[in-house]
């Protein structure tokens, strides 16, 4: 297949080394900044591409698809990486659009830190639009499983909450603990590996994270007020023993 990456950092640098080192897809790049074999600026280049992937920071990204609707035939599948769906789910294009959101990352960003097996084993969140034709789903869904990663159908709204759940809010707390400690030189000399490991989502892309918590402040605000009641039933209930149900689920979770 000829294969289009948009954006070539770490989300979409990963998938074009990934793509590139299988040898089984023509790969192509858009960006404006690295300058490898295969990667252009010219959005024209795409034409005639099975599938493109838009990995374009979420403030641009319905820029970037409604440029390629004049660009790209109907046959033609592409998925953005966006952390939240519900927002790029709206509109139709003339090719084949299904939104999609890779679950992985590291701490970095950019093009150098991006790595051919970021997605091994990652969870790859597809929310297919009404009309979507479920061959286009199963053309993508092998693409993303040469990835590495495993496809999990949902709705935008679900996933939308899910991710303030387990990544947006989390990412609000770990920067709120940074802040913690901004006046407090002792803690600053003390804070050792729990603390580093608590708070690696602040170094989360900050453009990013901005979008994140403009974006989808609604869902973040209802998990923090979930966080909270939590803590407050956590000091008010018998805490060694919900303790231990907080460790035995958290090893079931992970192992």
């Amino acid at each position: 297949m000829n294969i289009g990456v948009v954006g070539l950092g770490l989300i979409g640098g990963s998938i074009f080394k990934n793509l590139l080192e299988g040898k089984k897809h023509s790969v192509v790049g858009i960006s404006r900044s690295v300058n490898e074999f295969n990667v252009s600026k010219d959005y024209n280049n795409l034409k005639g591409c099975d599938i493109v992937f838009v990995c374009t920071p979420m403030n641009v990204t319905l820029e970037i698809l409604d440029k390629l609707n004049d660009i790209l035939d109907e046959k033609t599948i592409v998925t953005d990486v966006c952390s939240l769906k519900e927002f790029v789910s709206k509109k139709s294009y003339n090719y084949k659009f299904i939104p999609s959101h890779p679950m992985a990352g590291t701490e970095h960003q950019g093009w150098e830190y991006a790595f051919p097996d970021l997605f091994e084993g990652a969870t790859w969140a597809v929310t297919p639009k009404n009309d979507t034709d479920m061959k286009d789903f199963e053309v993508l869904k092998t693409v993303i499983e040469e990835l590495g990663a495993n496809t999990i159908l949902t709705t935008p709204q679900e996933h939308d909450k899910a991710v303030a759940l387990i990544s947006h809010a989390p990412m609000l707390v770990a920067q709120a603990l940074c802040k913690n400690i901004e006046d407090n030189e002792l803690a600053q000399k003390l804070a050792a590996s729990g603390f580093r490991d608590t708070t690696r989502l602040a170094m989360s892309n900050v453009e990013m994270a901005n979008d994140m918590v403009v974006m989808n402040r609604e869902n973040i605000k209802d998990v923090v007020r979930i966080l909270n009641a939590n803590i407050d039933n956590l000091f008010d209930s018998d805490y060694k023993e919900e303790a231990k149900k907080i460790k035995s689920f958290r090893e079931n979770l992970y192992g």
